[in-house]
């Protein structure tokens, strides 16, 4: 009878315990998603008003070339156009990109297939260590080595597009290495060996069966990267020559999105149009996130429906 009683007790001990620590899991998911849920409200509802309340035209907004906040055009109109921003974010993201992706997937390769554990000890710190260096040291180190140079090889300013793809180059490749070599880890075993059995060499394996395999992955990875890439603003502003101006090349100031927020935003007054077009690009970077996270979620499902 005893044990019966002992037993019944610390049943109902652990349904307690249990339950308590549900709460608490929804009590923090709640927290969670109630913060998310503010954060948007609130850059929504600030980015907005610059149609609502100032009456700004979204296509004009959009599609304009000449930033200058504080006059109006022939029209009357504000001079808010955001697109010479918007085109060099998109250029610079897909850039550094472009040219961290084959990096990034060399390293990878190399760390899951070819090197043993000894190099990948190695080479795992130092991705670490790259990850956890400041954005504010990249751009320091970007304006003191990368701009110089830039200066020297193609002459002007040395500030530009150029610049900050090599810095967000940079930045974007550890990310885009340490996913992909999670990805490439994640290729079952069996399909190594059955490469192997068929009589494929290394090289062979990797490239028919083991990339094929854990595309999705690596896409996840690059587009995490761009992710980065885009929502980076002090290494950039740093090295882009933080000029509103449609980019004419690689090596003329340029400004991005990021960018110019860091530099205006505490130079206006909260409730006038300077202040309400600013929120305007953060609501663009805002859906940007977004869209990355969605597509990330979109390649996720066609690689577990492919397997």
């Amino acid at each position: 009878m005893k044990e019966i009683q002992n037993k019944l007790l610390t049943k109902s001990k652990a349904t307690r315990e249990d339950h308590f620590g549900r709460a608490i899991c929804y009590l923090c998911i709640g927290l969670i998603i109630a913060l998310v849920v503010c954060i948007l409200y609130f850059i929504t509802s600030r980015g907005i008003a610059t149609f609502t309340q100032n009456h700004v035209n979204i296509w004009g907004f959009l599609a304009g070339t000449n930033w200058n906040p504080g006059s109006v055009d022939a029209h009357g109109n504000p001079e808010v156009g955001a697109l010479p921003m918007i085109v060099t974010s998109f250029s610079v993201t897909v850039l550094a990109a472009a040219v961290a992706t084959p990096f990034a997937l060399a390293m990878a390769i190399f760390m899951s297939e070819i090197a043993g554990k000894k190099g990948t000890k190695f080479l795992q710190p130092v991705i670490e260590l790259l990850v956890g260096i400041p954005s504010v040291v990249y751009g320091f180190i970007g304006l003191s080595v990368i701009v110089p140079l830039i200066r020297k090889i193609f002459g002007g300013t040395g500030f530009g597009i150029l610049a900050g793809t090599i810095v967000l180059f940079v930045m974007v490749l550890p990310t885009i290495t340490s996913l992909s070599v999670d990805s490439l880890r994640a290729v079952p075993l069996s399909y190594r060996q059955a490469s192997a059995a068929l009589g494929a060499n290394r090289w062979q394996t990797i490239y028919k069966v083991i990339l094929r395999t854990a595309a999705p992955g690596i896409l996840t990875a690059v587009i995490f990267g761009m992710a980065r890439a885009f929502g980076e603003a002090l290494a950039v502003q740093m090295v882009i020559g933080n000029a509103v101006l449609m980019p004419k090349s690689l090596v003329s100031p340029a400004s991005t999105l990021t960018s110019k927020l860091t530099t205006d935003v505490g130079n206006t007054v909260m409730g006038t149009l300077p202040n309400n077009v600013l929120w305007s690009l953060a609501l663009i970077l805002l859906f940007m996130s977004l869209f990355f996270n969605l597509l990330v979620r979109f390649i996720g499902k066609k690689g577990s429906i492919k397997k």
